[in-house]
């Protein structure tokens, strides 16, 4: 019994050595898990779907662009819904810093009027969804520390697991969570899983990433996206039903006067 465990140790040693002399740094997979899905320019239409506790479905259409600017260490993205009637025309305007806190804006065409979203609401529900505001852009990576804990599949594809834990409170009480654990595609660093953890450090919220498209030479992007609430039954289903690459997009989209058009 004792030389088993004793072996049984050594066999955990020595797996953990070696991964850690295959693999990039945890920190090096999420960098370039970022950048395989940061297009020069892209325009998309899509259908986020919105399922309450008893499988009862809420449908909007959207529309999305985005286009990167100051050498591809800002990504501005600009979102509008199409449909239903009672959210035509709200959007959201983001600019997406690789190295400083994101700036967004919201536009409610109801009251005619834009404003910021401030940094206490990124944690909270976009459009009612399961998604939360900060979903819609990429994470700070300075926000977190990282820890590579092993290596899984993940709808047969093997995949980097690497717990995120943001480095301070504020950072924790911005978004809702005191970790995150995503996995990582190790064939194209494409996102295929996540999960949240509340405050409370219990399980939350699933994100389930598929249905990955080349869109350009070195670029992933994963075109469905589902969020469920583990919680409270709720889930939520993203998906990109036409989507173009197109590095020309023009840069007043990106602006609040035209979030403001409609």
């Amino acid at each position: 019994m004792i030389k088993i465990g004793i072996t049984g140790t050594l066999l955990l040693l020595l797996s953990t050595l070696i991964l850690g002399q295959n693999s990039p740094s945890p920190k090096e997979i999420m960098e370039k898990s970022r950048q395989v899905s940061k297009l020069t320019g892209m325009e998309a239409i899509s259908t986020l779907k919105i399922f309450d506790a008893k499988g009862r479905e809420r449908t909007r259409k959207i529309s999305v662009a985005s286009r990167t600017f100051e050498n591809g260490t800002i990504e501005k993205r600009i979102i509008r819904f199409l449909a239903p009637a009672e959210v035509k025309g709200t959007g959201m305007l983001i600019f997406d810093y690789d190295a400083s806190d994101d700036d967004m804006w919201i536009y409610m065409p109801a009251l005619r009027k834009t404003r910021r979203i401030v940094s206490s609401e990124k944690g909270k529900s976009f459009m009612g969804s399961e998604f939360s505001n900060a979903d819609m852009s990429a994470p700070n990576l300075e926000d977190y520390t990282y820890t590579l804990v092993g290596i899984e599949f993940v709808n047969e594809k093997e995949c980097w697991k690497i717990e995120m834990i943001p480095v301070s409170e504020e950072i924790m009480d911005e978004i809702g969570v005191t970790r995150k654990i995503s996995w990582i595609g190790e064939e194209d660093y494409v996102l295929r899983k996540s999960e949240y953890y509340d405050l409370d450090d219990e399980l939350w919220k699933i994100l389930s990433a598929s249905e990955v498209e080349n869109l350009s030479t070195g670029k992933y992007m994963a075109t469905y996206m589902k969020m469920e609430n583990v919680q409270n039954g709720r889930r939520s289903e993203f998906s990109m039903d036409e989507i173009q690459y197109n590095p020309e997009v023009k840069e007043e989209y990106f602006t609040v006067s035209f979030l403001e058009k409609f």
